[in-house]
């Protein structure tokens, strides 16, 4: 029975699963506080480098959430 997937523990799948959504939350946070920082800096009112870098750090996120998921599910079968 080659085929069949692997029975693993719900709790690692928990743990693999919310340490992803927190990492999702880091890499989305640092990208708008370095973006704050930068309007700061250059004293920008419209709050320029705040929405660039939220909105890039938001792609990214999600792309690295979904590369880890897709990973995930190929070391499970």
């Amino acid at each position: 029975m080659p085929n069949q997937p692997k029975k693993g523990n719900p709790l690692n799948n928990y743990a693999k699963y919310s340490g992803i959504g927190i990492q999702m939350f880091a890499i989305i946070g640092i990208g708008s506080y370095i973006g704050i920082k930068l309007d700061d800096h250059y004293n920008n009112e419209g709050s320029l480098w705040t929405i660039i870098l939220s909105l890039t750090s938001t792609i990214v996120a999600v792309v690295f959430v979904i590369r880890r998921i897709i990973a995930n599910s190929k070391d499970d079968k």
